[in-house]
């Protein structure tokens, strides 16, 4: 019995590894922009600084980009407003869509702002 859990917990440990990929992404502060590349080409959010909030405000992904990719791209963004401390306001409809169907995204909303 024992036995079995321990495979059963090196295959789920293993399993996740699988499944992530690495993504880069490059803060290029000359632009205030976020970008990363893809299959398809570049994708890009456009960002705002202001006091301790970050403001995204413009997403460009290219048109053949799955949904599921743009949603890891957020999440990465929202990974390094975290390690920067700052609270996050999404301006663009697309990005504001994925915070109110991803709840876990709002806990790095500022007080006072609901989606």
């Amino acid at each position: 019995m024992l036995r079995l859990f321990f495979i059963k917990s090196k295959i789920l440990n293993f399993v996740p590894t699988l499944k992530r990929s690495v993504m880069e992404i490059k803060d290029n502060t000359l632009l205030r922009q976020f970008e990363a590349n893809t299959n398809h080409g570049m994708a890009i959010v456009e960002y705002a600084l202001q006091e301790r909030k970050i403001f995204l405000t413009k997403l460009h992904i290219p048109e053949d980009t799955e949904d599921g990719w743009v949603k890891d791209f957020i999440a990465t963004i929202l990974e390094i407003a975290e390690e920067k401390k700052w609270k996050v306001v999404p301006t663009h409809p697309k990005i504001v869509a994925l915070f109110r169907k991803n709840h876990s995204f709002k806990q790095f909303l500022p007080p006072g702002i609901k989606i």
